[in-house]
């Protein structure tokens, strides 16, 4: 891809508007990312290339009319970034894009594109915000802005569905939340393949603690344990850690302690493996606490 198309239209307007490079990238990125980006070295996210427009004067569809990018490829990195936020729990970031991207014509004229900004924006009103009823209420319609009851659920919608599962579990409706659950797991098995292997660990993890808080335990360790073996069979370790971590809370519940500090023993592993220090504190203290048990075990029975 040119990307040096774009930076030398970039740097045309800035001077043609006045703007130092230092102005340019005030509230956007720093100066020397503004710098490579003129010179082609780089090519600037989807916000800052929205903010840069906006601060030009320009509408970003110019850029795609100038440049040899599609307007699809915004459109995705916008998607992939807010990905990268939600998977990671960067309520922040996630809906400092959102409120940029709310205003961009590419989103809030397509109804598909829309969804996905009401989508990510419920999920800060839920978690953050605290305000669950008017989370759910959004989510909802931004699944109504796609739904077709007459053909399969996207992949998208699938992952809609199962964020108004998790809404749902937050609520404390637990039964509603399983069903949600089941509902997309029906449109899993009967849909191609699921380009994104992800959405099938996460379903069956939710199952899992959602079932744990029934007190299923066995039943919920069935999930953890199915969906361990995916991760395996399909070398994709996201959310390896936390199934670990979930099957040994079960075993820990149901007072199988030795299996328990085995299951954890490997959540730590997989934690460290990826220098995902989250959970590190909790664990090792969980860690701690299960040894201590099983020391006293030990000694009441000596």
């Amino acid at each position: 891809m040119d990307y040096s198309i774009i930076g030398k239209k970039i740097k045309e307007l800035r001077k043609g508007v006045g703007l130092t490079q230092g102005d340019l990238a005030d509230g956007i990125c720093t100066q020397a990312l503004v710098s490579r980006i003129e010179k082609g070295d780089i090519y600037p996210s989807a916000t800052a290339l929205y903010q840069i427009s906006e601060k030009l004067g320009v509408d970003v569809n110019y850029f795609f009319e100038i440049g040899t990018t599609p307007r699809l490829d915004y459109v995705k990195e916008v998607e992939h970034q807010l990905r990268h936020f939600r998977v990671r729990l960067m309520y922040d970031e996630m809906i400092g894009m959102v409120r940029v991207e709310e205003k961009n014509p590419l989103f809030f004229r397509d109804e598909s594109n829309l969804q996905l900004l009401y989508w990510h924006k419920s999920i800060y009103i839920f978690e953050i915000e605290k305000d669950k009823e008017a989370g759910v209420a959004l989510l909802e319609e931004a699944l109504l802005l796609t739904l077709n009851n007459k053909r399969a659920l996207s992949e998208r919608e699938i992952e809609i569905h199962m964020t108004l599962g998790a809404f749902e579990f937050g609520r404390g409706n637990l039964e509603l939340s399983l069903n949600l659950y089941e509902k997309v797991q029906s449109s899993i098995q009967s849909s191609a393949q699921l380009h994104d292997k992800s959405i099938k660990t996460r379903l069956l993890y939710n199952f899992a603690r959602t079932l744990t808080r029934v007190g299923k335990y066995e039943e919920s360790n069935r999930y953890c344990n199915q969906a361990i073996k995916w991760c395996l069979e399909e070398e994709h370790l996201f959310g390896l850690g936390e199934l670990y971590y979930h099957a040994g809370y079960n075993y820990e519940l149901q007072g199988e302690l030795e299996k328990a500090l085995s299951y954890i023993d490997k959540s730590v592993l997989i934690f460290d493996m990826y220098e995902d220090n989250r959970y590190r504190q909790y664990l090792q203290k969980k860690r701690v606490d299960i040894s201590s048990k099983l020391g006293s075990d030990f000694n009441s029975h000596n």
